[in-house]
């Protein structure tokens, strides 16, 4: 597998209070296959034809705090939070990291947008 570039948007996530129903929509309209994330409950992946790894995921979220997110892969999360708010971010979500070594953080940019990024965890 290749490795996107750093820098780059390189998931995306879906957050929906019906998960079942978003991924009938996506999977009808797109063709998209799920599976559970066998490291974080409540988190569905999305893989499609012609990528031979999961490109997204759909987060089951309670009380219709449904969105759509792009996540960018760095190298450093935390050197990557502290510039975005140096540079006028506010941090939504700190870096956090999942069972696999996934680091993440949610940001919200100069003008509100919410985006994430992220460093990947061992290969499963």
């Amino acid at each position: 597998m290749t490795m996107p570039a750093y820098n780059t948007v390189s998931w995306f996530q879906v957050g929906s209070d019906k998960p079942e129903q978003v991924e009938k929509f996506y999977g009808e309209l797109f063709g998209w296959s799920f599976a559970p994330d066998p490291n974080t409950e409540g988190y569905d992946l999305i893989s499609y034809r012609g990528n031979e790894v999961p490109a997204g995921g759909i987060a089951h979220t309670p009380d219709a705090a449904n969105h759509a997110t792009f996540f960018v892969l760095v190298q450093d999360v935390a050197a990557t939070v502290a510039e975005a708010e140096r540079l006028g971010a506010k941090v939504l979500a700190p870096p956090k990291t999942s069972k696999d070594g996934l680091v993440f953080a949610h940001l919200a940019d100069t003008s509100g947008n919410n985006f994430g990024v992220f460093t990947p965890g061992s290969p499963s």
